[in-house]
């Protein structure tokens, strides 16, 4: 790695202090700069390997381009560098002394949304680029308008290529106060704006001196600041157990454990807890990682539950507190964001669910409407769902899913939809009811 220390930060995480992680994922139209802004972070933050940068250096003289195109550090698949286009989802992961950062690089074409929805699912925050030239798109507002749908807690709209516009701040407030209004229409919890330019680093790492009229912090600044911690679900106990753990062992017989990852709310040793779907009781014996117990557990840790008393419990069943459980529903109204593009989504399709660890099968009992994702308006004469159009369905699963509503909880509010016949995952979905 570069032998440059990164500046260490104001107020970083004291030494021995667990750093916090942060997942975000950039959105925007086509050529809009998403891969050029991540380059534009590893670069900064010295966070490249000495090959890595070499590597790019040398697509780039081959290319013809004037310049170290940084936006080759994302864009991994052949086709991409081919074509000079983000395809595929790239997860980049870097650190400064205050925090950690994973990153997904979406794609911004419109046939690639479906992508873009994936990378977005698990993002703490999302950053949505615009050129400063085009202004807002119809692609702005659908990853504005997605990334609300998946109820991604914080919103970066980067104002991109203000070097282009001379640096204007009329044309930054004009797009700021724009996307605001639209965001406005939206459930967006935090936003912030900021004009940047990714390909000469304005704006990214430290604040730029082409703009004395923005007041706000750089980029890097409000990543490594905004606050994540209350954006995480500690009330609802929810522990979905993904595999019962047996000794293989025939010296120890008396062992069971249930592997799982923490949902969300917190767990600890002495704890009573309800086992859904049979609703039987225990308490909680013990907590063990791979590095050993644990006096609690949060999300989104992964550990091994292990109860004072013997039930049968397996793959699929949910622990959650006796007065605080999830809806045991069969009958579930849902957002659907449809990605098969060889078949639409109709009324009567049936298909393969996944629901955290529990699988089933589902039928498509009706299509309430098609949501036009500009506009917000609800066509309600829709009769099908086509590629990465979005809509609102009832299903009826053949097993009752144990599911919060998605505003609630992103784990147990969330599903995916799997064709059987390809084996093809064909929608993400998004609980609103489950009466």
């Amino acid at each position: 790695m570069s032998t440059t220390a990164f500046p260490v930060a104001e107020g970083a995480a004291p030494e021995g202090r667990a750093m916090d992680l942060l997942r975000f994922a950039t959105a925007g139209s086509v050529d809009d700069g998403k891969s050029t802004l991540i380059g534009r972070l590893l670069y900064d933050t010295k966070s490249l390997f000495t090959d890595q940068l070499a590597a790019v250096e040398a697509v780039s003289a081959a290319r013809g381009d004037e310049y170290t195109n940084l936006a080759l550090l994302t864009d991994g698949l052949r086709a991409e560098r081919e074509q000079g286009i983000t395809i595929d989802v790239a997860y980049r992961y870097f650190a400064t002394p205050r925090r950690k950062f994973i990153i997904a690089d979406t794609p911004g074409h419109i046939q690639y949304t479906r992508n873009m929805v994936t990378g977005a699912s698990t993002a703490d925050l999302a950053l949505i680029l615009v050129d400063a030239r085009k202004g807002l798109v119809e692609q702005s507002r659908r990853h504005a308008f997605l990334c609300s749908l998946l109820r991604v807690p914080h919103l970066v709209l980067c104002v991109n290529k203000m070097d282009l516009v001379d640096w204007s701040q009329d044309v930054f407030e004009r797009i700021s106060d724009e996307f605001t209004a639209f965001a406005a229409k939206l459930e967006v919890p935090d936003l912030t704006v900021v004009p940047i330019s990714a390909l000469h680093g304005d704006n990214i790492v430290t604040r730029s001196e082409h703009t004395p009229w923005y007041e706000g912090p750089s980029l890097l600044h409000h990543l490594e600041r905004v606050h994540i911690a209350s954006d995480r679900n500690l009330v609802d106990v929810r522990f979905p157990v993904q595999y019962v753990i047996r000794p293989q062992s025939t010296t120890v017989t008396d062992y069971r454990g249930y592997a799982g990852q923490v949902a969300s709310g917190v767990l600890k040793p002495g704890d009573e807890v309800m086992v859904l779907p049979s609703g039987f009781t225990s308490r909680i014996a013990a907590i063990e990682t791979a590095d050993g117990p644990v006096a609690e557990a949060f999300p989104p840790m992964s550990v091994t539950v292990r109860l004072t008393d013997e039930i049968d419990i397996s793959r699929g069943d949910l622990i959650c507190r006796p007065n605080n459980a999830p809806a045991v529903a069969q009958d579930i109204e849902a957002m659907i964001c449809w990605m098969d593009e060889s078949q639409p989504l109709r009324p009567g399709g049936k298909y393969a669910i996944k629901h955290t660890t529990r699988s089933a099968r589902t039928v498509v009992r009706g299509l309430h409407y098609r949501l036009d994702v500009n506009s917000l308006h609800r066509d309600e004469t829709a009769t099908e769902l086509g590629l990465n159009e979005i809509g609102r369905v009832r299903l009826r699963t053949t097993v009752p899913l144990l599911a919060d509503e998605y505003r609630r909880n992103r784990t147990t509010g969330g599903f995916i939809l799997i064709d059987e016949t390809t084996n093809r995952t064909v929608a993400a979905g998004m609980i609103v009811d489950t009466n």
